[in-house]
């Protein structure tokens, strides 16, 4: 198979989509570290090489031109496979070496990173993870952009094509104040006790609120107007006796600890969510990260 030289650089292709995803020449040369009028440069011999502009430049900041928007496109997939053979190569080594990107939830975050961070780090001593915690849609998209490499979610939310491991399951529990008439009782919760409560959920984009959502809606419960954007802000409403919520239960111990809201276990089959490790499909690093499962499940707090 023969090759013709190619009339733009894989640089030119970064400058590009740095460009496009933050409209301003100004601000993707600091993205990109190099001088604006360097990355103008390079845009602007790449519009020439392609015959086409590709974007707008006026008082409203940077578009995309109809050109812009197709070889954007292609240009992330060309950057992406750059990335992949770059991996691939560093893997021909020890992908366990070097920074690994990883993303993580933030109803996981808190309640496994202080486990699981050292113990990855003691496993695999020359591993530098890099976390970044956000909601499930955007640690979706930057993976899918390769961003990051992995990362830590619940696998009941939409998680596109990606392969991925199992760490362990967290089941629900039923959170009340400890003044609660719920929480006088000895048994295991059932969907029935909730008949008529006020639930109190966290806000959209968490993946945690939707399926608290699908597991209550057909419980007979009252969503209230307030959404909390964090765990502990809902638990801290909860105990004060504003209502009552699902709480995971690798949060308990966390969340729990001031003795003001009270813990109820559901009878099985419980609600649940499964905690996992994914990646993108094809990943060179999914080999590695299996064995970086291994140790997530020993550090995992919940026992089947």
């Amino acid at each position: 198979m023969e090759f013709g030289a190619l009339p733009f650089t894989a640089r030119q292709l970064q400058y590009v989509v740095a460009v496009a995803e933050v409209r301003s020449f100004r601000a993707a040369a600091e993205i990109c570290l190099v001088s604006q009028p360097a990355l103008s440069a390079q845009v602007a011999e790449l519009e020439s090489v392609i015959g086409a502009r590709l974007f707008e430049r006026g008082r409203r900041g940077v578009l995309l031109t109809p050109a812009g928007e197709r070889l954007v496109e292609s240009a992330r997939r060309v950057l992406l496979e750059l990335e992949s053979f770059r991996r691939s190569a560093e893997g021909l080594g020890d992908p366990l070496e070097g920074p690994l990107r990883l993303g993580v939830i933030p109803t996981v975050a808190p309640y496994l990173l202080p486990d699981l961070d050292p113990a990855l780090r003691t496993a695999f001593p020359r591993l530098n993870p890099v976390w970044r915690e956000d909601k499930t849609e955007n640690v979706v998209q930057s993976l899918t952009s390769g961003d990051l490499d992995a990362a830590v979610v619940a696998l009941e939310a939409d998680l596109g094509r990606s392969d991925y491991e199992v760490i362990g399951i967290d089941p629900f529990v039923l959170a009340t104040s400890v003044d609660h008439p719920l929480s006088r009782r000895k048994t295991r919760a059932a969907e029935a006790d909730l008949e008529g409560e006020n639930v109190l959920l966290l806000d959209d984009g968490h993946c945690l609120r939707d399926q608290a959502l699908e597991w209550c809606g057909s419980a007979g419960t009252h969503e209230l107007g307030f959404r909390a954007t964090s765990l502990a802000t809902l638990c801290q409403m909860v105990a004060g006796g504003a209502g009552v919520t699902l709480l995971p239960k690798l949060a308990v111990s966390v969340e729990g600890r001031d003795k003001k809201l009270a813990v109820r276990e559901f009878k099985r089959p419980a609600p649940k969510r499964t905690i996992v490790l994914i990646w993108r499909h094809g990943s060179p690093l999914a080999s590695a990260l299996r064995e970086l499962v291994k140790t997530a499940k020993k550090s995992f707090p919940l026992r089947p």
